[in-house]
């Protein structure tokens, strides 16, 4: 069965914690939710391989399926699973996770869960513990060699001090997401690209470093093919997904073999969508029309 992108991650319920006081208690979250209904968006054929709670919203993962996601290889527990509590202080969102659900470990699928008979153009290893994605990253790797994009996004803080454990499992893949608050060291944050150069080593050739409202910043091997991209959303409702959104983005341009200029900027229509409702409501109010008249009144066809 051909898939254009495979996403491994973690279906959550989230309490979220506002700066200004409000909540929004149980909601379905976790990156794989938000890559998958970008993916629809772009008709990139999507599976997904996760983990999902008895907690979970079945009516979510009923939307998912509606839109054509597969969800075959997503393991349905009778237990709870992963909660987490975000809490936003600023342009900072800070993940904790609720003593009572699942770990992050037990909670987190397997390279080996991946169904034999998908055949997938790319793969993308959403926000788990460092190891986890190390090893499905070196899995995955040999199981599929160079065939397949291999992408990631991470959930442990980078370190200037753990710069050659990172290199050890970037050098796997061919993409990396990062964000802004991803990294700790301020000095590092106001002059990223000469620590981000450092982490192109073995098959990673581009690096997105995300800056929220302020853009990002593209980092590869040739110093001259570093392009930009800027912010366009005039409201910001809620920025859950919105790093996810933006990813799946960038890899449904670069999937649909446009040039990375035009991923960019699907990432950044894609990410739009994200942040103007709570939680992933306003992702499942668009079709695939709505992000392409965007994407062509903000930027031209």
């Amino acid at each position: 069965m051909h898939l254009d992108l495979v996403v491994l991650g973690n279906l959550i319920v989230d309490d979220i914690v506002y700066e200004d006081g409000q909540t929004q208690m149980a909601q379905p979250g976790g990156a794989t939710l938000y890559m998958a209904l970008t993916a629809r968006l772009w008709n990139l054929e999507v599976g997904l391989v996760s983990i999902a709670g008895s907690d979970f919203p079945p009516t979510m993962l009923d939307a998912l399926e509606e839109r054509g996601v597969d969800l075959s290889a997503v393991q349905r527990s009778q237990d709870p699973g992963l909660r987490t509590w975000l809490l936003y202080e600023g342009d900072v969102r800070r993940v904790l996770h609720r003593l009572e659900g699942a770990t992050h470990e037990q909670a987190s699928p397997a390279a080996t869960d991946v169904p034999t008979k998908w055949q997938p153009r790319a793969i993308h290893l959403a926000p788990m513990p460092f190891d986890l994605q190390h090893r499905m990253a070196s899995e995955l790797s040999m199981r599929y060699g160079r065939e397949v994009l291999l992408s990631l996004d991470p959930f442990e803080l980078l370190v200037a001090a753990d710069l050659s454990r990172w290199r050890d499992l970037l050098s796997q893949i061919d993409l990396f997401f990062v964000s802004e608050d991803e990294i700790t060291s301020r000095q590092i944050q106001s002059e990223p690209e000469p620590f981000l150069r450092q982490l192109l080593a073995g098959r990673l050739d581009t690096v997105f470093y995300k800056q929220g409202k302020k853009g990002g910043l593209t980092v590869r091997p040739v110093e001259e093919a570093h392009p930009r991209w800027d912010s366009q959303a005039a409201t910001v409702t809620d920025t859950t997904g919105a790093g996810d959104a933006f990813a799946c983005g960038v890899l449904a341009g670069l999937l649909h073999r446009q040039p990375l200029a035009r991923a960019l900027q699907q990432g950044v229509v894609s990410a739009s969508f994200a942040i103007q409702g709570q939680g992933a409501e306003a992702l499942l109010q668009a079709t695939p029309a709505t992000v392409r008249r965007r994407l062509e009144t903000w930027f031209g066809t």
